[in-house]
């Protein structure tokens, strides 16, 4: 990893991110038009998350603090699924070997729900104030959320 990225190039791994969840995503078939609404990057080791951090703070302001790294609101960037406003940058954690995920809005949240968690690939996850769907796939370095409600709600961004 260099030493510097700059915010064009992160902008550049954000939608490489975006654009692959939504190909695991639409694999699944899976509300093909469904926005993406967050979308976080891994760091896979603690000097890259220091170079993708200082280039997240470059476009944008931090406007929550996980245990797993800092929430930004960031400049729009344009991507295959909408223009993203939600970038996490994520500790190094050895069990998370992607990439990075991308949640999008589903219109039917539930419907789905209903639907996909019989079907290999999918997990429940229950937070505090709200909950996601994970669908994960072996032959993608990126890993698919549904969130519900879904994050730019939470923070009053649509």
């Amino acid at each position: 990893m260099k030493i510097c990225l700059t915010p064009l190039e992160l902008k550049k791994i954000a939608q490489k991110i975006v654009s692959e969840a939504r190909e695991l995503k639409n694999k699944y078939e899976i509300e093909p038009n469904a926005p993406v609404n967050y979308a976080c990057i891994f760091s896979q080791s603690e000097k890259e998350f220091q170079v993708l951090l200082e280039a997240a703070e470059k476009s944008g302001k931090i406007i929550e603090q996980t245990r797993m790294g800092p929430l930004f609101q960031i400049t729009p960037i344009p991507t295959v699924a909408g223009d993203l406003q939600l970038l996490k940058i994520r500790l190094p954690d050895k069990n998370r070997p992607e990439r990075g995920d991308a949640d999008f809005t589903l219109e039917h949240y539930l419907d789905f729900k209903s639907k996909c968690l019989t079907k290999p690939g999918f997990a429940l996850i229950k937070k505090e104030k709200f909950e996601m769907i994970e669908l994960a796939d072996k032959n993608f370095n990126v890993l698919a959320y549904f969130s519900h409600p879904p994050l730019t709600e939470q923070f009053g961004l649509v």
